[in-house]
């Protein structure tokens, strides 16, 4: 007897988790557990690295985020009115600032700003948290740029006619109408990119830094040098996870709060638009 479209599926379902649990089963009885346990998950290990891992490392990694999207979220709107500006030089430079920073890995800027600029202009000094607000603004800049340009031209064009015909200059529109529907629409994908730029801060730690300005990954490196055990870098992967998971969480509710269609370009993230 044939089976209709619903049983095979089913059925289908049912072999997909007997697989797994085959695997789970495998995975359980073959593993070394007190090797594991001794390795990741060193309880000693773990304790002596509190409270300088919340206290300095995850404090470190917020500052260095927030101080690279700080900057990023500035550039990357003035980007993004250049990209759709009148002149064409302004589209020109936008343009060329944008797929030439996304085009290079951001460890490739973090050096370039950390220890590239003094060497090519002497005299000139940035610590730690200049350059990497710098660095890490320049990467988020380029990122940003499209997702604002996306979100500025998903503002219905009525609510710029409405706003002209009440007397508003252009650019009185755009600061007081335009923009502020644009931040509404882009919230999710902004929310993701200061996800992306979480994970990005851990490259400070090719710049050097005293114990003060170690950030989660370059804490956990030395912890692992120091106790010869992997363990370190587990409690920093869920350092991370306390920043990363909350603003995942943020970004579904933003996306279902908004609602409406989705907009997406090749140059940038889908973002959503209300109808």
């Amino acid at each position: 007897m044939a089976l209709s479209k619903r049983q095979r599926a089913k059925v289908f379902r049912g072999v997909q988790y007997g697989i797994g649990l085959v695997v789970v089963l495998v995975l359980a009885v073959t593993a070394d557990w007190a090797k594991i346990r001794a390795t990741f998950f060193d309880v000693e290990v773990a304790k002596a690295m509190f409270p300088e891992v919340i206290t300095v490392g995850l404090k470190n990694t917020v500052i260095y985020t927030a101080l690279g999207f700080s900057v990023g979220l500035v550039v990357g709107l003035v980007l993004a009115l250049m990209r759709l500006s009148s002149i064409r030089v302004y589209r020109w430079v936008a343009g060329a600032y944008i797929e030439f920073f996304r085009g290079l890995p951001a460890l490739l800027i973090i050096l370039a700003i950390g220890t590239g600029v003094p060497i090519a202009f002497p005299g000139t000094f940035f610590d730690k948290y200049t350059a990497l607000a710098i660095a890490l603004g320049i990467v988020a800049s380029a990122y940003m740029a499209e997702t604002f340009r996306a979100g500025i031209q998903a503002v219905p064009a009525g609510q710029v006619e409405a706003a002209r015909s009440l007397g508003l200059s252009a650019g009185r529109t755009t600061t007081f109408v335009v923009v502020p529907q644009a931040f509404k629409i882009i919230l999710p994908p902004l929310t993701n990119e200061l996800i992306m730029l979480t994970k990005d801060s851990s490259l400070a730690l090719f710049l050097g830094s005293t114990v003060l300005e170690y950030e989660l990954t370059q804490f956990g490196r030395v912890a692992l040098n120091q106790y010869r055990s992997l363990t370190p870098v587990v409690v920093a992967g869920f350092c991370y996870l306390i920043i990363t998971i909350p603003l995942g969480y943020l970004s579904r509710y933003l996306e279902r709060s908004t609602g409406g269609k989705k907009i997406s370009t090749p140059e940038s993230p889908t973002v959503e638009a209300k109808a």
